[in-house]
């Protein structure tokens, strides 16, 4: 066992087989008497109004989904894999009476895409455009990407995607052209017209207010395209969403080739590995309008980069702390996975830019797990051509999150959302996003507790948000993050549940 901080830490979870359990979880699986008894008055509050007499099997039933729950809350889980994963699968094929694609020479004109932001906003964005595309039954052109943004990157479709596979792949589904033909260019009376959807439009909007523009210039192009297409769709629509995302948008062969390369080089040094999206650059945190105890140079330092941002309200950096909306520490995200269970010779990726503070800030989350690696300590001169260009370098932090055993989220942000989305897909793939609301409350208090009742808090906590089939969902969820109509049961009357 490695060395523990502060003092002899307990595992989280135990990885017991299909009927592990705990003393605790014995002790606390005894159904609620207030929660039966409210049952039992709404059911018979029911009864009286609608004749229906409650049975046997109905009382039944509701006990049984209750006490399946209560185990379930209680229940031991393997800090590295669900036990439920075997049982789900991402299911994104296309239905028998799902439009085919619409010939070029048939369809209602050229749609040109200007994505927004940085490489999984565009990501969004380039899945969104196909989806849009079918409905207008237009003619897509392969989606141009933003070189304008905080990030100044010069990067085309074609150097981080494979452009022809993107193409070939949704061949049934929308008719992509890497460009608008120059004879058609020469035979348009004006050029494309150009116009921006209001965020998170409905299919009718496209109808009604973009479709007759398109007929009528032949090419219009649509800018800032970035979450400009609701996430309440109908499920043949949400699974052409998941067959772009998912399957379609596949990085370049160079991009691919580096990221599995790294990803060999870790399981080489130890099977198993932990992937932290950390998300404590300099922009970062002056978007979120945090502090975290620099004094007065942080905030001028941050300050300054937040005017770069002219839409932002003023924040308090205590309000948004106990709202949970802060990016935790390097040091507060190294506590957490060892509270959780994860030794100190667990080995730790850690995707990031510039880290705010650089290496003082970082050196807590080394002293908490000494095996610790970026793309920059594994690839050494093979990242060289990548260097210049921050979307081909995320798009290598993509790949080994991605493949990594276990993957924690630092933020809400577009790689967290599509990468927990990925993960589901693929088949509930651990994915750990921080409680930081109550988090931070814990680490406040840290100090006034030994470390088995701290590690203990951080675990009751983190319940919910361990990446299980049945995670605690936000109040407006993303279909990005939670693609619930792309995922599917096994067997549906098996349930057999494997380590």
């Amino acid at each position: 066992m490695g060395r523990k901080p502060d003092a002899q830490a307990k595992p989280y979870y135990s990885g017991g087989g299909p009927g592990a359990s705990s003393p605790r979880a014995a002790r606390k699986t005894p159904r609620s008497p207030v929660f039966l008894g409210t049952a039992l008055f709404v059911l018979g509050f029911v009864s009286l109004f609608t004749g229906h007499v409650v049975t046997d099997a109905d009382w039944s039933r509701i006990r049984s989904r209750w006490r399946s729950k209560q185990v379930r809350n209680y229940e031991p889980i393997d800090i590295w894999k669900s036990r439920y994963s075997s049982i789900y699968y991402g299911c994104s094929g296309r239905s028998t009476n799902f439009r085919s694609a619409v010939p070029e020479n048939s369809s209602t004109g050229y749609l040109l895409i200007a994505t927004s932001g940085g490489l999984n906003q565009q990501r969004i964005g380039i899945t969104d455009a196909v989806v849009v595309a079918w409905i207008l039954n237009a003619t897509l052109v392969v989606p141009e990407l933003d070189h304008h943004s905080f990030w100044k990157d010069e990067s085309d479709f074609s150097d981080i995607f494979d452009v022809d596979w993107f193409i070939s792949y949704l061949s049934k589904d929308v008719t992509i052209v890497k460009r608008i033909p120059y004879e058609v260019m020469l035979s348009m009376d004006k050029l494309p017209w150009t116009m921006r959807a209001p965020r998170k439009s409905m299919p009718e909007f496209y109808i009604d207010e973009v479709l007759p523009i398109l007929m009528r210039r032949r090419a219009l192009q649509l800018t800032k395209f970035d979450y400009r297409l609701t996430g309440e769709l109908d499920e043949d629509l949400q699974k052409l969403r998941c067959r772009v995302n998912f399957h379609a948008l596949r990085f370049t062969n160079s991009i691919h080739g580096l990221g599995q390369k790294l990803v060999q080089k870790l399981r080489l040094m130890n099977t198993r590995y932990v992937a932290v999206h950390l998300r404590f650059e300099p922009d970062m945190l002056a978007f979120s309008g945090c502090y975290y105890g620099g004094g007065e140079k942080e905030r001028k330092e941050l300050g300054e980069i937040r005017k770069r941002w002219d839409t932002l309200p003023e924040l308090s950096a205590e309000d948004e702390r106990s709202r949970g909306k802060c990016p935790l520490t390097p040091h507060e995200v190294g506590l957490m996975l060892r509270a959780l269970g994860f030794d100190n010779d667990t080995n730790l990726y850690v995707a990031s830019g510039e880290i705010y503070g650089g290496e003082e800030t970082l050196q807590p989350l080394r002293e908490l797990f000494p095996n610790f690696y970026t793309k920059e300590m594994l690839a050494g001169d093979d990242l060289k051509p990548f260097l210049p260009f921050s979307s081909r370098l995320a798009a290598i932090d993509f790949i080994v999150c991605d493949e990594s055993d276990v993957f924690v989220t630092n933020n809400n942000g577009n790689m967290a959302k599509v990468l927990a989305g990925r993960r589901r897909y693929m088949g509930h793939k651990r994915t750990i996003r921080p409680n930081a609301k109550k988090l931070n409350v814990l680490f406040q208090r840290r100090h006034q507790m030994g470390w088995d009742m701290f590690s203990r808090k951080v675990q009751k906590v983190q319940r919910g948000l361990m990446g299980e089939p049945d995670d605690i969902r936000p109040k407006q969820d993303d279909f990005h993050e939670f693609p619930s109509s792309c995922i599917c049961l096994r067997n549906p009357g098996n349930t057999s549940i494997t380590t």
